[in-house]
């Protein structure tokens, strides 16, 4: 497997259509990390901490999110698809491994999905333990054209496969070099995504907007570690968002040096630890 999975499954998404699933997995799982990928990567990109935590007894499953499975440009009908295909999947997670504790993992967009899943349609779930975030795109850090904005509505109609006009952060988003090279062999290989379009931008802002005046509601367990030194998210505003959460749900670690990838980065071992720890409280 590219990713040292211990194997390759997939599920029937809501439009119909097979998505992939990586999984890794301990002879006896004792819970099961659901994870969600961030914007223009792959499953595959969760292996750093899927390794960590299989060793630990706890197996992790990800699956390609629409758009972006063998995509070099990513489009989305809108950002309801995730949630709608994010159900299906935690349908076949608690198919795969019943009766195991859940704990669902986001990155960056995948932590944008899982707080909108944690407000709505995952609200409630006694199978689900808690959520653990990484870098939650909630506010965009990267600096828009005003006239790309003003526009960016009109052409989500008359073009909305049009590429956006992006500037290069692969070499962002961790201080690992071996993890970089590996984002731009993937790159390379058309598998991690280096374009995306009008629509899927736009759904993307719309899912942030009015966010904030819903994180008072928030009422599951919840780990999240902030990159200081994001370029790609905005590190304050995820702050100041997340200290809207009642304090006793909130586990929150912010690492002023740490790129987007917390992750994938070089202290990437005291966070799985720290995470690792944090779940043992759970009941």
């Amino acid at each position: 497997m590219r990713f040292s999975e211990d194997r390759l499954a997939g599920f029937a998404c809501a439009a119909g259509a097979q998505r992939r699933v990586h999984v890794w997995e301990p002879a006896a799982p004792r819970a099961v990390m659901l994870a969600i990928h961030g914007g223009m990567a792959h499953g595959g990109d969760y292996v750093t901490p899927a390794l960590y935590f299989r060793a630990h007894g706890i197996a992790t499953v990800a699956y390609d999110l629409c758009g972006h499975q063998d995509a070099r440009r990513v489009d989305i009908p809108g950002f309801d698809v995730f949630l709608d295909d994010s159900v299906r999947f935690l349908a076949w997670v608690k198919h795969s491994y019943p009766g195991l504790p859940i704990y669902v993992m986001g990155h960056s967009m995948g932590a944008l999905i899982a707080t909108h899943l944690g407000l709505g349609r995952f609200a409630g779930d006694a199978d689900i333990k808690g959520y653990i975030l990484s870098s939650p795109y909630y506010v965009n850090a990267i600096k828009v054209s005003p006239l790309l904005l003003a526009l960016a509505g009109v052409l989500g109609v008359v073009a909305p496969r049009m590429k956006v006009p992006l500037t290069p952060l692969t070499d962002l988003l961790t201080h690992d070099a071996a993890i970089t090279a590996r984002h731009h062999v993937d790159e390379r290989d058309g598998i991690r995504a280096t374009e995306l379009t009008v629509r899927f931008g736009n759904a993307l802002t719309a899912a942030q907007q009015g966010l904030a005046s819903r994180m008072a509601a928030w009422t599951h367990p919840l780990f999240v570690v902030v990159a200081g030194d994001d370029k790609l998210a905005d590190a304050d505003a995820a702050e100041a968002m997340l200290h809207m959460i009642a304090p006793a749900l909130l586990t929150y670690q912010r690492h002023p040096h740490n790129y987007h990838e917390n992750f994938n980065e070089l202290n990437r071992e005291q966070i799985f630890a720290d995470i690792l720890a944090w779940m043992a409280t759970m009941r």
